[in-house]
């Protein structure tokens, strides 16, 4: 039913599809999020849409094979279906005219930051967008960043290519500099997204962040998605995705993500030795 019509590798282990998903894409909007299940058998796993077309009914997603389900669906190929794709799930991004902002993400995360940096571009503000990965052979997407963005900082940790350094680099620079920045989103891995809330906080700079936690349905029912924020415990896959970075409580959100570490390492071993099998 939800048929793969397009695959692109966009680095190493960071690939691209294109769903067949009328429905979700009729209502999808930036900032929400699909479930995933490659198969029947297959666990579901949460993946942010990374792009939407309401009139081919269509919705593009970007995953980086790290663990069993993704490196499942990064096996399949043009005309396989998956099992269930459901969505859109979450509040969508708060899109109005802030005025200057700034979306910065890192690695796999800025194919996510690419339709809520036009989305804000279309609502009239000027978008300042940085990215970054760990070498100039990860990094993906420039030319379609720069179509949405007044403003286009690249960033390799290596210094393979754009600036050497990592995006909270140029960031904290604009803070200094600059005293017209409205609204920051950063979407990253959760350590990245941390550091980078603490750095705004000095400047009172609205800092929204993204988090993407283990979910198992995405209704709030499983509460594995369960997170602080502003003391209040919150569920990302209906409070959020999107939560004020300074409220998060980030000390607890990395050890739940570490939560099922060996139970992930297993269920790829096993997934290895099934696929060395044929």
């Amino acid at each position: 039913m939800y048929e793969i019509l397009a695959k692109e590798a966009l680095a190493p282990v960071i690939k691209l599809m294109v769903i067949s998903a009328p429905d979700v894409a009729r209502q999808a909007r930036a900032g929400q999020f699909v479930i995933v299940r490659p198969s029947e058998e297959g666990e579901r796993i949460p993946l942010t849409i990374a792009d939407y077309d309401r009139d081919e009914g269509t919705i593009t997603i970007v995953f980086q094979e790290v663990g069993k389900t993704t490196m499942h669906l990064g096996t399949m190929e043009v005309g396989d279906e998956l099992a269930s794709f459901t969505g859109p799930l979450g509040n969508p991004t708060e899109i109005e005219n802030y005025g200057t902002v700034i979306c910065a993400a890192g690695g796999l995360c800025i194919a996510l930051v690419f339709p809520i940096a036009r989305a804000l571009r279309e609502a009239g503000n000027y978008v300042i967008t940085i990215i970054g990965a760990r070498d100039k052979e990860l990094l993906f997407w420039e030319d379609k960043m720069r179509s949405v963005s007044d403003e286009l900082i690249v960033c390799t940790d290596d210094g393979s290519y754009g600036r050497k350094g990592f995006v909270m680099d140029p960031l904290k620079e604009l803070l200094e500099t600059r005293r017209d920045i409205d609204h920051i989103w950063v979407i990253g891995p959760a350590i990245m997204m941390k550091f980078t809330a603490l750095a705004t906080k000095p400047f009172n700079v609205p800092t929204t962040v993204s988090l993407n936690s283990i979910m198992v349905d995405g209704t709030g029912m499983c509460g594995s998605c369960r997170c602080e924020v502003g003391g209040e415990t919150r569920f990302a896959c209906v409070h959020g995705p999107e939560f004020d970075g300074h409220q998060v409580d980030w000390d607890l959100l990395l050890a739940r993500q570490r939560v099922y570490l060996e139970e992930e390492k297993q269920a790829l071993e096993l997934f290895d030795k099934r696929r060395e099998k044929g």
